[in-house]
């Protein structure tokens, strides 16, 4: 998978060397104001797009967070992209602050994605789920268990990125992909699930355990 192993992921680089260019251009024509903003703006950029090493829970049954951030609903819902049933959601909420690489929650198949083109309300209404722009994985354990994880588009992320494609093997802590500047990721899992986390709680992205699925 991309970004193992290095501080900041690639798709941050672009943005990184843009603002530092303008740094450069303004201090040569001596506009300091703005030659700090680029370099600020530079930095932030370095910030959010930093890529830690996490140490993922051990157990084929632990799911851990896709995502840093904070838990903004646990709950039953309907699951409309590949099973039509009613499953057990829990959705996370990125901030700018938080770290924006998604991480694989349960070593699996991809059995199949879809990603739709919506709209970029703010990540942590609920409707954001089904009407912001999206791409959702369905991921089936060893066991035959599957579960949905959708990355959601927020108020002014413009681009969501997913590495591993249909039919990939992938490993629970692994960086599966980001999405830029804001979002939510949420996942569904079978309704015999236990949920290992609550509304309000911080959680990190490849390490924090996020449900226990059962054991057959």
């Amino acid at each position: 998978m991309k970004n193992e192993g290095i501080p900041v992921v690639k798709e941050g680089l672009p943005f990184v060397l843009v603002f530092l260019l303008g740094a450069f251009g303004f201090w040569v024509g001596g506009i300091w104001p703005l030659t700090l903003v680029f370099l600020f703006l530079a930095g932030f950029s370095l910030y959010f797009f930093r890529n830690p090493e996490r140490l993922p829970p051990i157990g084929s049954s632990l799911v851990a967070s896709p995502a840093d951030g904070k838990v903004i609903y646990v709950g039953p819902a309907k699951e409309t992209e590949f099973t039509q049933e009613e499953m057990l959601k829990v959705s996370i909420f990125m901030s700018l602050f938080d770290v924006h690489v998604n991480r694989v929650p349960i070593d699996g198949t991809v059995r199949d994605m879809k990603y739709h083109k919506g709209r970029f309300l703010a990540a942590s209404e609920d409707r954001a789920s089904e009407e912001n722009e999206r791409n959702a994985l369905l991921i089936e354990t060893g066991r035959g268990q599957k579960l949905v994880l959708v990355q959601v588009a927020g108020l002014i992320a413009r681009r969501i990125v997913c590495y591993p494609g249909v039919g990939a093997f992938v490993l629970k802590g692994q960086r599966m992909g980001l999405i830029r500047f804001g979002s939510r990721c949420d996942v569904y899992f079978p309704r015999d699930t236990q949920v290992a986390v609550k509304k309000g709680d911080r959680v990190l992205g490849g390490e924090t355990i996020l449900a226990q699925l059962k054991e057959n």
